[in-house]
């Protein structure tokens, strides 16, 4: 499903700077520390990002980013509550060429062909709490320094990241103008999570045949 996005330059972590930091509480959006993202200097994680850098956009080439948050996934008294534990994806279930670990209320981008019956389009943008309905995924309990990371532009954008999956991060107005602007329609629409669970099972049984067709033509190839 991600095979098509070209791959980048070396990832470059020079001229990082000390983005700012939020208040304590759980996070349930974001990318996670060590994700990395496609920029004009090619792959970077996610932490390495400041202000003003360019990140590829799936709908507007490069973007300059207006502003980064981060902060400590879990700063709460005692252990994190299950329900807030990021949701690990194995490689592979969704198409994705590594591990991918994502916060539950994210929005991501996926592709498939069902969506495109259904929809017209074979890309969608689904919260990743749908995961939770995949075979190959499972909730994990935060690491020690895991750190969630906030991109935001001047409007909503779509970016990439190295794993193979696409993010939807929001535009710096939601902090800052929305209060005083007059409300605006968002650029995307997110499917309601009930759809969002029946496309991903779908997605994964799509990625799952593939592999499968793919493992049978290497074995056709071999002498009988």
């Amino acid at each position: 499903m991600f095979g098509s996005i070209t791959a980048l330059n070396q990832e470059s972590t020079a001229g990082a700077t000390a983005p700012r930091t939020e208040e304590a509480g759980p996070v349930m959006s974001g990318l996670v520390s060590g994700t990395s993202v496609a920029t004009a200097m090619g792959w970077r994680p996610v932490e390495a990002v400041v202000a003003g850098d360019r990140v590829l956009t799936f709908d507007a080439g490069l973007q300059a980013v207006t502003q980064v948050t981060r902060h400590p996934f879990w700063q709460e008294a005692g252990p994190c509550p299950e329900c807030f534990w990021p949701i690990e994806v194995s490689e592979g279930a969704l198409g994705n060429r590594e591990v991918m670990h994502l916060l539950p209320q994210q929005t991501i981008m996926v592709e498939s062909d069902t969506a495109e019956d259904l929809y017209g389009d074979p890309f969608s943008l689904i919260p990743a709490e749908a995961m939770d309905e995949l075979t190959e995924s499972r909730r994990v309990p935060p690491q020690d320094g895991f750190e969630v990371v906030r991109l935001h532009f001047a409007t909503e954008q779509v970016v990439f990241a190295r794993n193979g999956l696409l993010f939807l991060c929001p535009s710096s107005r939601d902090m800052v103008t929305a209060v005083w602007d007059a409300p605006q329609d968002p650029l995307y629409a997110i499917l309601p999570l009930d759809e969002a669970r029946f496309l991903a099972t779908r997605i994964e049984a799509e990625a799952a045949e593939a592999a499968g067709a793919e493992t049978e033509g290497c074995m056709a190839g071999l002498p009988a």
